[in-house]
């Protein structure tokens, strides 16, 4: 096959393909002879272990065309199924299908739909590395900051086109606080059972951290205006009404589609930022070499193409059954799309967050898990509030005070955990606690 691609990408934040190419690399990772399973003294992850070294090249072998090989495709896609023991749960995909339309129950589809979202995710990143290998830094980097909250953004869309504003506005607060909370915290505390202080890079980390503060400006001034108000009295002194009248709604609807696009001109800097003036910031640590690509152009382009639709029907049916669900199990919509969603959606990050922390790889856990957080409150938030603005949907940045609140504090708790660009296992357990904290709130609150 062809291993005569453009030169491998630099890691962009939030890219869940970029942590599993790593991860699944031959610098620094062994996964084993051709034909086994890796051992448990592999670097790698048990369930994200390969059961196989990426498509092997024979001797001799005529190398593939980079744009279309179908036999180095089916290798190629055959070991893109076979990757990882998450896959197993592919079975649901067909399986949610059939929940949907043989109307099975609403507990059944969203279980079914849950579940098949997991290996999708994981799919989906393994594809959009691949494909970003093959199109070089500038374009993969862009495709992998894209796509890397892909999923998320879909099961956003749907919510929205089903009127389900609370839990768009969940979901996607709880990714982020699911990254920054349980996911760094778990990689802290792994990571610092095995070593005792563990670094990372310090000028990276300051960034993400003021990019996360600005995140949730963009969301506490939609919330505060809508809920507080700005009026000042009839003489014009300057109030900030905690017994003032809220701004009226069409108000927080512009204000908050000024905000987005606002926040997306940030992370379009942001990406020239970390892909063209100051990439050398955010190079791997250690220089390690990405995988050759295994698919095509063709064939990753049709994987993408393939996934993307399928998650989009998966998220559907998924948001179609959360209202009955939430009422069969007792448990508020908001706790759904603050716990559940995210937890599940992002299952695939999480692992691979904690098991590269393990293995002492911090700038590669932190770029995981502070990175998702970024991606979705730079772009995922601000671009589903345009296009609820294009579908006519009043979607604004106006969420509800008690979680526009904890993201506010959980920003300020992660952030001034990396400032000083080290990290132990007390860190990790006082974030997945203050996780704790807040999930045990929703769950109450149903």
């Amino acid at each position: 096959m062809d291993g005569s691609g453009p030169p491998s990408t630099p890691r962009v934040v939030g890219s869940r393909g970029r942590a599993l190419a790593v991860m699944r690399s031959g610098k620094g990772t062994n996964l084993g002879g051709p034909g086994r399973l890796s051992s448990a003294s592999d670097d790698t992850s048990p369930l994200l272990a390969t059961l196989a070294n990426p498509v092997p090249q024979g001797e001799g072998e005529e190398v593939a065309s980079a744009w279309w090989s179908p036999r180095t495709d089916i290798k190629a896609s055959l070991h893109l199924l076979t990757s990882s023991y998450l896959n197993v749960l592919l079975v649901a995909v067909p399986l949610a299908f059939a929940s949907e339309y043989l109307h099975w129950g609403a507990t059944t589809v969203f279980l079914l739909n849950l579940c098949g979202l997991i290996p999708l995710a994981l799919l989906l990143g393994e594809v959009t590395e691949d494909l970003a290998v093959r199109l070089g830094e500038t374009i993969g980097g862009l495709l992998n900051a894209t796509f890397g909250n892909v999923v998320e953004l879909i099961l956003s869309i749907a919510a929205l086109q089903a009127g389900l504003y609370d839990v768009v506005a969940t979901s996607l607060l709880g990714s982020i606080l699911s990254n920054l909370l349980l996911v760094l915290g778990m990689s802290f505390f792994v990571g610092g059972l095995k070593y005792k202080i563990q670094h990372f890079n310090a000028v990276s980390s300051q960034t993400s951290g003021s990019l996360l503060l600005l995140s949730a400006i963009g969301i506490i001034i939609p919330t505060a205006a809508q809920r507080l108000g700005t009026t000042g009295d009839e003489e014009g002194a300057a109030l900030v009404g905690l017994l003032a009248q809220g701004m009226p709604q069409d108000k927080i609807l512009l204000l908050s589609r000024l905000t987005a696009v606002a926040l997306l001109t940030v992370y379009i800097g942001y990406l020239i930022f970390q892909l063209g003036t100051h990439k050398d910031m955010f190079s791997e640590p250690g220089g390690e070499d990405a995988q050759p690509a295994n698919l095509t152009l063709t064939a990753a382009g049709l994987w993408l193409a393939g996934i993307t639709v399928v998650v989009a029907f998966l998220s559907e049916f998924l948001t179609g059954s959360i209202e009955e669900v939430s009422s069969t199990w007792g448990l508020s919509r908001s706790f759904l799309g603050f716990i559940v969603l995210p937890i599940a959606g992002n299952a695939c990050e999480h692992i691979t967050a904690v098991f590269v922390a393990a293995k002492d790889k911090m700038d590669l856990s932190l770029g995981v898990a502070i990175g998702s957080s970024i991606q979705i409150g730079l772009f995922a938030v601000p671009f589903v509030t345009i296009v609820g603005w294009v579908l006519g949907h009043p979607f604004s940045l106006g969420f509800d005070p008690f979680a526009a609140l904890v993201l506010l504090l959980s920003v300020m708790h992660s952030a001034h955990m990396i400032n000083d660009a080290e990290s132990h296992w007390l860190e990790g357990l006082q974030l997945v606690v203050t996780y704790f904290v807040i999930a045990t709130a929703y769950a109450l609150s149903s």
